[in-house]
């Protein structure tokens, strides 16, 4: 048995009494409020996903989140980390220094590690003058909105653990992801949809997709109100949404109120948390039967916009699609919007695979900076893009100048950010002449995580939840510093 419902079912008389006082008393208090309000004809509805008492700490540039998440992890050396005279270091053997003691197992057989220099070429753009790849002609036209971090690193070697670090601030699985931890802190400002919404959108046929895992959007040891909510690629976002035949909104809202009673007896019988958190998902899902449809309705959006997106916009399911949703998410009220676009592990054949991610990705990245800033938006939402590692500069299998693949590579990797309290056009960090390690600045993929709980107001480190013994938080127990560096 839960201890917690032993707790329930034993307690004595006297504590009966003492807590049905309390409650009571509660409820006397709730009543008189309400019949305040009426008096002084206050109609404003209470918010279903608040934020915590202390929450914010202090005044958030951001008030909320875009994460774009490239599963698979890109390759900085063909996309953002300029390396020109690798070019004469082509098919020569990493030098055995750089190489290090820790590779992965798909690599560690190889009789020799050659160096692979990119075959893309790089150009500078905007007024910062920042080196991007031909691979990323979109991107490449907001470089003075965006700060590049050069120098990401993580402990994390293999997808699961390096991806599940990213979204939880640990490789161990059973922790908050990031838009569990914002939910719970901050809330969202709408009603009628969740407050933290993930995305699963399609990517190129002919791309390596890794696996996702739920615990990248799970609540952990939060509430499970604080899950994210996926929207499911295609036509149909939200399975079931429509009501059977037969069966109108008035029934369902009856049939809603119901069961919201049994639960609610469930749960002074049991105090079970669980069971409020099903009455919670019972009445959002009611609320999603009307907002949704509207959400997902991009034709009403003016072809300007959609021309901005790309032409892929209007597939359902396409990362065009999400991107632009994500906008109309934020747009609504919803605090953390985190696209998964699956694809980019290159291990062979990485020019023909990257180029494909990138061209399916590019423009509607772009977009959505650009459509924020038209719309006034980007100056309170924050937008991040990025992996969970980068590539190795050696060549995974056969190199030649026309292909090659690359090995995970946890010690350096690229992410951008953008808008909500970002400096645009700043770099930040230096790799070694390999793109193998950091060389200035390196940033922690907690750092990253710290930044982003800064631009939302939130002091990473006193926002926390004792778990286990411990007082867990976003950014581990590991003293993390947030990247002021590139702050506005």
């Amino acid at each position: 048995m839960n201890p917690l419902y032993e707790h329930e079912l034993l307690q004595t008389r006297r504590q009966f009494f003492g807590r049905t006082g309390l409650r009571l008393g509660g409820i006397a208090m709730a009543s008189l409020l309400a019949s305040q309000q009426r008096s002084y004809g206050v109609t404003a509805p209470q918010r279903v996903h608040p934020a915590l008492p202390d929450l914010p700490h202090f005044p958030g540039k951001a008030k909320s989140v875009i994460y774009l998440h490239m599963n698979g992890g890109p390759s900085q050396l063909d996309t953002w980390d300029y390396k020109p005279d690798l070019v004469r270091q082509f098919d020569k053997d990493l030098p055995k220094d750089f190489l290090g003691g820790r590779i992965t197992t798909m690599t560690s057989g190889q009789g020799r590690f050659p160096v692979a220099p990119t075959k893309f070429k790089f150009t500078q753009h905007g007024n910062c003058g920042r080196w991007v790849s031909e691979l990323l002609p979109h991107t490449a036209k907001i470089v003075d909105d965006i700060a590049v971090v050069k120098t990401v690193y993580t402990k994390a070697i293999n997808h699961d653990p390096a991806c599940t670090f990213v979204m939880t601030g640990s490789e161990v699985p059973g922790k908050p992801s990031m838009g569990s931890w914002i939910s719970y802190g901050l809330g969202a400002e709408t009603n009628d949809l969740p407050a933290f919404v993930a995305l699963t959108p399609n990517f190129p046929k002919d791309s390596a997709a890794q696996a996702l895992f739920s615990r990248m959007w799970g609540p952990g040891f939060l509430p499970g109100k604080h899950s994210g909510v996926v929207l499911r690629p295609g036509e149909d976002p939200v399975l079931y949404l429509e009501n059977p035949p037969g069966v109108d909104r008035a029934d369902r809202r009856a049939m809603l109120d119901t069961l919201g009673q049994l639960n609610a007896r469930g749960f002074q019988k049991f105090g079970d948390p669980d069971i409020q958190t099903r009455i919670a998902q019972y009445e959002m899902a009611y609320r999603m039967q009307a907002s949704v449809p509207e959400l997902a309705d991009l034709s009403k959006e003016p072809e300007s916009t959609k021309k901005l997106y790309g032409p892929a916009v209007d597939t359902p399911g396409s990362f065009a699609s999400s991107a632009l949703l994500a906008r109309r998410l934020v747009e609504r009220g919803v605090r953390m919007v985190q696209i998964m676009h699956r694809g980019w592990d290159s291990h062979g054949n990485l020019p023909k695979e990257l180029g494909n991610q990138c061209m399916d990705s590019d423009q509607a990245s772009a977009a959505l900076v650009l459509d924020l800033k038209q719309r006034g938006m980007l100056n309170d939402t924050l937008v991040v893009w990025g992996g969970e590692f980068g590539r190795t500069v050696y060549s995974q299998g056969t190199l030649t100048k026309e292909s090659y693949g690359r090995d995970h590579h946890p010690r350096n990797f690229c992410m951008w950010m953008a808008g909500g309290g970002i400096k645009g056009g700043v770099e930040i960090g230096e790799t070694d002449e390999y793109s193998y390690n950091p060389v200035a600045d390196p940033i922690h993929i907690n750092e990253i995580n710290a930044t982003i709980l800064h631009c939302l107001g939130i002091n990473h480190e006193i926002f926390t939840l004792r778990y286990q013994g411990l007082d867990q938080r976003l950014t581990g127990v590991e003293p993390m510093n947030v990247i002021r560096k590139i702050l506005s």
